[in-house]
């Protein structure tokens, strides 16, 4: 019947299906199966995909010493997906999962993201040892998949190794980085790396986050192009600030205060612009920025009573790993 239909038509078609049935109808045909491996449907399909559907947040559940990962949909009813299984003994962050080995000296992070100079899906492991030398990033390529070191001039900062969420925006990931003034106070500035460049680089914070304690700061994505600091205040305030314009010190903006005796945590935005809160023991809202008004969601299925929730990051199916076998190689240091 394929033989009757313009190949433009069985892509519009396909691309608007989920992976799971695409996954079905390479057996239908080999012409089918041929359109379906295409690298170029591959991106046609994620596109559609990201235009299209209600993309999911992954959200994950510390309690009684395990964690569970859950998606939820990133809509109005904020129903729970599913819940995923992740292979154990393995860390999971972000979209990826590792099995790295380093020495007990080594502090490490990950980040990952898109490189799209190379249409290249890349994971970078930044790290410094006890003394405060940086160590040369890897950097693992999907494409070519195989890890390399990075030469790229070091930043003169350390940063939290417990900091796990890298937000990915602009073609690179974000986190705090901070230097010791007099063993005391610090000086802190948000670092980045550039996945396609291999360059680290500095953004400057708002004056009133730059002498905190780096460990009640973290980074999250704004939007779809801009990046946000959250100040969890060892008293009893949250601050949410947003960086505007992308890279523009005088766009960080305070768009949010609250107390955290009633708030335990914010965990991220959500696509609509919302903020997604914690209020206690799995119980979430999303917060509208504009007229300060709260939807409480009632998250089935998911029988919580922690304050551990995170918000890890956005989800889509896509069809980018079809046919890639890709073998799990550790990295010793």
């Amino acid at each position: 019947m394929s033989d009757y239909i313009p190949v433009e038509v069985i892509v519009e078609i396909l691309k608007r299906l989920p992976v799971k049935s695409l996954l079905r109808c390479r057996s239908v045909c080999k012409s089918w199966n041929n359109v379906i491996c295409d690298p170029s449907f591959i991106s046609i399909h994620l596109q559609a995909s990201l235009s299209n559907n209600a993309p999911f947040l992954l959200l994950s559940y510390w309690e009684m010493g395990k964690k569970d990962y859950f998606l939820h949909y990133d809509n109005d009813g904020f129903e729970e997906f599913k819940q995923l299984q992740f292979p154990a003994l393995c860390r999971a962050s972000d979209s990826f999962i590792a099995w790295p080995r380093f020495s007990d000296d080594v502090h490490i992070n990950f980040g990952f993201g898109f490189d799209s100079i190379t249409n290249d899906y890349k994971l970078v492991i930044i790290g410094f040892e006890e003394d405060g030398a940086w160590i040369k990033p890897f950097l693992f390529s999907l494409n070519q998949n195989c890890w390399k070191r990075v030469n790229a001039i070091p930043p003169n900062y350390a940063f939290d190794p417990a900091e796990i969420s890298l937000p990915f925006v602009n073609g690179a990931v974000h986190w705090i980085g901070y230097q010791k003034r007099n063993n005391v106070r610090s000086t802190n500035v948000i670092l980045g790396f550039d996945l396609s460049a291999e360059e680290f680089f500095e953004i400057s914070l708002p004056e009133s986050l730059i002498g905190l304690g780096p460990m009640d700061l973290s980074t999250m994505k704004y939007g779809e192009s801009s990046i946000a600091v959250l100040k969890r205040d060892p008293g009893n305030v949250h601050e949410l600030w947003v960086m505007k314009e992308y890279g523009v010190v005088g766009s960080w903006t305070k768009v949010l205060k609250l107390n955290r005796r009633w708030f335990p945590d914010i965990l991220g935005f959500r696509k609509n612009g919302e903020v997604l809160v914690q209020l206690d023991y799995g119980k979430l809202a999303s917060l509208d920025l504009n007229c300060q008004q709260m939807e409480l969601h009632g998250v089935k299925g998911v029988e919580v009573t922690t304050n551990l929730i995170s918000l890890e990051c956005s989800y889509v199916e896509s069809l980018l790993l079809l046919d890639k076998a890709i073998d799990a190689h550790s990295v010793s240091l």
